[in-house]
């Protein structure tokens, strides 16, 4: 592919921010702060009112994801953004707190525990494929379609049927929250201690209520009425027990969990999804290569969990959209102790930052980062593992990975092996930065039947 075939992306920052600029632009999308410096070097620092470092080298990212890792614990701002919706989750614990709770729900998402819970994405995959048929030729909004196929997965494995739960409720208020909390707050930037009042996190209170009150409401039912015949993710958390200290969870514990579980189990895969259907309609020759696959393998049927090691290029599809679109853009640490990093001193109370979106576009990395090409996956092992983190690495790597790329990897094939996707002219979505990286204006997409 030429320069002017490359998919959408944003052009990064190619001259110094102040504080003030960076905070406006970081307010409207995070990926325009990031220095286009980051996409050619190993690492950049710099000071805005705090020092903080961008790392791109795969070894220094190994040593904060996994050999110090206690000296980079969640940043602050990410912390004060998150805090209010999902509590001390594992998401934002620290230490022994963390451990434990990782320990107690790592069961739960066990290749045959996810492997079980294929049907449920076998099933929306098949209510996606409906609604699309509806829509014939006209142009359906796949990041919406996506959104509503993978908040059914969540839904259903979380709340089993007979649940008293509104998904459209909790999707608004989720919704509502992502939208509030993940606009940076000046207050943050500048680090001034959590205490003084961010106007973001004031305007979160009615969405982050509903969904703590249906959440409790979901469990306490749940240890009422005992598990469902199959069980789902709660049966599964609720049975949850560490086991090196025999702690289970409570109900504000199992919620803050739950909670990040739907809000991260269902966006994320919606936006994967959503980038690799507008990847593959940007591409036509790797969406026929794909569609060859799924048909070969599928023969007419939807996918199952059991059909992923058949699914190969699929799957490559699904990696290449993480790696290009990656729903989390930016990790955040704040440094606790003196460290050498690219050989550069880091101070306590610097800010780290791995910029996934300019890591997984680095020229020293990748060949011809800016363009789609799915097969630079078909060898794993010829990839640094600390170049590509869409989940994150070491031991805080995101527990539902597994999940999450069953999903995409069902939903795709299904949908490729029977429509024909295409770009709809004048709708070119644009990666924007909040607390994930979101199509603004959506993924508007045409299709037609296959043989």
């Amino acid at each position: 592919m030429g320069a002017g075939d490359l998919p959408v992306h944003v052009p990064l920052v190619t001259r110094p921010m102040g504080i003030f600029a960076s905070l406006n632009a970081a307010r409207r999308n995070l990926l325009a702060i990031l220095p286009d410096i980051a996409t050619r070097q190993p690492m950049v620092s710099g000071r805005t009112a705090k020092r903080w470092h961008m790392v791109m080298d795969p070894g220094a990212i190994r040593r904060i994801l996994l050999e110090n890792i206690d000296n980079y614990p969640k940043s602050l701002v990410t912390k004060n953004l998150l805090k209010p919706a999902i509590g001390d989750s594992m998401f934002i614990a620290e230490g022994a707190h963390w451990r434990w709770q990782r320990r107690a729900a790592a069961p739960a998402f066990s290749h045959r525990n996810v492997t079980n819970l294929g049907p449920v994405m076998s099933a929306a995959a098949q209510g996606s494929l409906a609604r699309i048929e509806e829509a014939g030729k006209h142009a359906v909004d796949m990041y919406a379609e996506m959104v509503r196929a993978t908040f059914e997965v969540i839904g259903n494995v979380t709340f089993s049927e007979g649940s008293q739960f509104d998904p459209e409720e909790v999707h608004r208020a989720i919704d509502g929250y992502i939208d509030a909390a993940g606009r940076l707050s000046l207050f943050d930037i500048l680090g001034m201690p959590d205490w003084v009042p961010r106007p973001g996190r004031i305007r979160t209170g009615p969405p982050v209520r509903d969904m703590k009150a249906m959440a409790d409401q979901a469990i306490e039912a749940r240890k009422a009425t005992g598990p469902s015949a199959v069980p789902d993710l709660l049966d599964l958390l609720l049975e949850g027990e560490d086991p090196e200290t025999k702690r289970k969870m409570n109900t504000s514990e199992l919620r803050d969990n739950l909670l990040t579980f739907i809000v991260a189990g269902h966006e994320t895969t919606a936006l994967t999804l959503s980038w690799a259907l507008y990847l593959c309609a940007f591409d036509q020759e790797v969406q026929g290569r794909a569609r060859d696959e799924a048909q070969a393998v599928l023969q007419g049927r939807v996918a199952t969990a059991n059909d992923l090691e058949s699914l190969p290029f699929c799957r490559m599809i699904v990696d290449e959209a993480l790696r290009l679109y990656p729903p989390a853009g930016i990790i955040s640490r704040t440094a606790q102790a003196h460290d050498t990093l690219c050989g550069r001193e880091v101070r306590p109370g610097d800010t780290v930052m791995i910029p996934i979106y300019a890591l997984h576009r680095n020229r020293i990395l990748w060949d011809d980062p800016d363009a789609f090409r799915p097969e630079r996956f078909s060898n794993r092992k010829e990839i640094d593992r600390y170049a590509y983190l869409p989940f994150g690495d070491g031991p805080r790597i995101c527990i539902g990975a597994s999940f999450a790329l069953q999903e995409a990897v069902i939903v795709l094939a299904t949908l490729l092996s029977r429509r024909r996707f295409h770009l709809v002219p004048g709708r070119v979505p644009k990666p924007v930065m909040i607390l994930t990286l979101r199509p603004e204006g959506g993924v508007w997409l045409t299709s037609e039947p296959v043989g």
